[in-house]
């Protein structure tokens, strides 16, 4: 069965998340942040962070923010917190990019890693994704690190 992995990098440690990623035999992380450059992203900044993750631990990495909310989805539910309004809005933006062929694509790729910020995949979009691949693609197996 095929895996997805999600993971957020806020409050891990490089050596924590680069154990995490080899634990699960991740053969590739999928960043899912709209912004992977913004100085809040630490050591998982771009370009430095594709670069790490290839040379230095032999992780591909491919940033795909089709796969990200739009900053005024991101800025609303940041200013209301209403996650159940998110949720529907980002599943349907989802539905408007209509990213299968991606989705496929990356999933053809090995065990995948969905990157974002969030500590835990219960209120950030990288769970939804994985919902959506699982959904367009059949079964897979959804594993939060």
């Amino acid at each position: 069965m095929r895996v997805v992995c999600t993971v957020g990098f806020t409050k891990k440690s490089l050596e924590r998340f680069v154990s995490l990623l080899r634990g699960a035999g991740v053969a590739s992380v999928v960043d899912v942040r709209l912004r992977n450059s913004s100085q809040l992203a630490g050591w998982s900044k771009y370009p430095d962070f594709p670069f790490l993750l290839k040379e230095g631990f032999g992780i591909g990495y491919e940033h795909h923010p089709e796969l990200a909310p739009t900053a005024e989805l991101l800025d609303r539910y940041r200013k209301d917190g209403d996650w159940g309004r998110y949720e529907v809005e980002f599943r349907q933006l989802l539905e408007d990019r209509s990213p299968v062929d991606q989705c496929r694509q990356l999933l053809s790729n090995g065990t995948i890693c969905l990157l974002c910020t969030e500590i835990t995949a219960d209120r950030c979009h990288r769970r939804l994704v994985a919902e959506y691949m699982q959904e367009i693609s059949g079964p897979i197996q959804i594993r939060h690190l």
